[in-house]
């Protein structure tokens, strides 16, 4: 009995699978890809900006027709699948530069889309104006697929290189060109002048215009008066603009830079500012003096008038210049400063001093400290680096060492006595 029932539900699947319709598959035969193309977000932009555009990769393709039926084996691809999509931008007559390289998106099926990134940059000088960027895309898509029998399918592919224009506009800006920066008085260490000649070689006519120098990174020039106000700044117009700076101490003898900018009001009723300028400044060197004169000479003892002469080392001149010695033990003095005037570069003036040395002086050379105060060209007061005037305290010889010797003198003085009372006796006695 368990025998014919084991039979009989053997028979029972066979027939469900003869009855049983056959898997049925999906055929299109018709459809292909279609793309298009358009920047996300604004697609104006300001000359000398670098700027990512991220551009938007849309399939609208159709699949036409579609067959299900049993006996067909499905495709593994789709007529509206764009394949190995590669997209490339180029700048075409726009002046700007692109920085990516082409860019893979892999298989775009219909109804999606995908984004792609580029980095441009605007030149500096970039008229204002609506440009075309080609974009070029290029895929493969299913073209044909043939079947053969139950099992077997031959496709057909086709390669598309195709252009896409990408509209952008470029908005008009002043741009600045320092054609000249002439330093006036400018020096290491003080303040000075540095005058421009600036020329709007944008698009844009400013309104409300201020003209701004910074500070370039750490530069030792340091704007004192930072802004100059213009007004109307039409393009294509140069003014002259003139601002006080100050320089560092530390800096040297060579030219640094400043940058330069324009804030404005654009067409639009906008404050903006403009892309910055970097133009070099010639420094002068510090002013500096040198004591050139030998060393004065002295003994123990002594008040004397020493001359000390002063050379003006720098690169600029000085004015009203006073020069100061400092007297310290065994050096005294009640002159102490001397005038000196008004000093060219290069030129000398000697002064002189009242010392007294102390009779207990180390027999030696001293270097006594002197400074210089004077005034540059806008008036400002510097004093001067510490300098050493050479003082060589020596023994006194001849006459000198004489009267200078306390135990020789007393003997000068006593014999000088006894003359004198010889001379009066022997008077007396005639």
């Amino acid at each position: 009995m368990a025998k014919y029932q084991k039979i009989s539900c053997i028979l029972l699947i066979l027939c469900a699978c003869l009855i049983a319709p056959a898997m049925a598959g999906t055929k299109y035969t018709a459809g292909s890809p279609e793309l298009s193309a358009y920047i996300s977000g604004t697609h104006e932009f300001s000359p000398g900006k670098e700027v990512p555009l991220t551009i938007v990769i849309e399939n609208t393709g159709l699949n036409e027709f579609k067959f299900v039926q049993s006996g067909i084996v499905d495709r593994d691809d789709l007529p509206n699948t764009a394949k190995f999509l590669t997209v490339r931008l180029q700048p075409g007559d726009a002046p700007l530069v692109v920085k990516s390289d082409p860019q893979m998106l892999g298989d775009l099926k219909g109804a999606t889309s995908a984004n792609a990134i580029f980095t441009t940059k605007i030149n500096a000088d970039a008229p204002a104006g609506t440009y075309i960027l080609p974009l070029n895309l290029s895929y493969t898509y299913l073209y044909t697929a043939e079947q053969y029998g139950v099992d077997t399918i031959q496709y057909s592919y086709k390669t598309v290189n195709r252009y896409v224009n990408i509209p952008i506009k470029i908005k008009p800006d002043v741009s600045i060109d320092v054609l000249s920066a002439v330093p006036e008085h400018l020096n290491v260490g003080t303040e000075g002048y540095v005058n421009m000649k600036i020329k709007n070689t944008g698009s844009d006519n400013g309104s409300k215009s201020i003209v701004k120098i910074i500070r370039n990174g750490n530069s030792p020039i340091i704007p004192t008066d930072s802004s100059v106000y213009i007004g109307e700044f039409p393009a294509g117009s140069t003014v002259d603009c003139k601002y006080k700076v100050s320089v560092s101490s530390e800096a040297q003898k060579q030219t640094y830079p400043v940058d330069v900018v324009v804030v404005y009001q654009n067409n639009e009723g906008d404050f903006v500012t403009s892309r910055s300028d970097t133009v070099g400044v010639p420094v002068g060197g510090k002013a500096d003096f040198a004591v050139t004169s030998p060393p004065a000479e002295m003994n123990p003892g002594n008040k004397k008038v020493i001359s000390v002469e002063y050379k003006n080392t720098g690169d600029t001149t000085v004015k009203s210049a006073q020069a100061r010695i400092s007297a310290v033990a065994p050096f005294t003095s009640n002159d102490d400063v001397a005038y000196i005037g008004d000093l060219k570069p290069g030129e000398s003036r000697t002064v002189s001093y009242v010392m007294s040395v102390e009779r207990s002086a180390t027999i030696k050379e001293y270097g006594l400290d002197s400074e210089i105060r004077y005034r540059d060209e806008l008036d400002n007061t510097y004093i001067s680096d510490t300098m050493k005037v050479k003082v060589k305290v020596s023994s006194p010889a001849g006459a000198t060492a004489l009267l200078s010797n306390p135990i020789y003198l007393s003997i000068l003085i006593a014999v000088i006595i006894g003359a004198i009372y010889l001379v009066y006796h022997f008077r007396k006695k005639q």
